[in-house]
């Protein structure tokens, strides 16, 4: 349990293929149960955002990542959110136990999509949307 305005440390990764998809993950859990979303949760105590990172895209989606450079943060409610870009070196993609569904999306899937609060609007202004 937390206290009331205390920050809740998480990581989000972004993670493209080779043809600039980008992978999402749906949420099984609130907050936005259905929704598409970028991989990611909280960061355990006594974790770093590397570890994080590396742990939720391994239980989220059936990969293993090497995080990279911090793209941008986010205040999500009670959630700062720490996103990443991260890239593939092994697994083999599935949704995982926070996920319902995982998949690469396309600009085209991706307009599509029944998205997170504000997800398609940060990663413009971050100039990381997929192709």
């Amino acid at each position: 349990m937390t206290r009331e305005g205390e920050q809740i440390p998480c990581v989000g990764g972004l993670t493209f293929d080779a043809d600039g998809r980008l992978l999402l993950i749906q949420r099984r859990n609130e907050p936005g149960r259905g929704l598409w979303s970028l991989p990611g949760g909280r960061v355990e105590p006594g974790e770093d955002d590397a570890t994080a990172l590396v742990r939720e895209m391994a239980e989220e989606t059936g990969l293993v990542v090497c995080p990279g450079t911090l793209v941008g943060r986010v205040q999500r409610g009670p959630y700062s959110i720490a996103d990443y870009i991260c890239t593939v070196v092994g697994g083999e993609l599935r949704a995982g136990d926070d996920a319902l569904d995982a998949r690469w999306c396309d600009a085209t899937t991706f307009a599509e999509l029944p998205l997170a609060e504000l997800l398609r609007e940060t990663l413009a202004e971050w100039g990381v949307l997929p192709r």
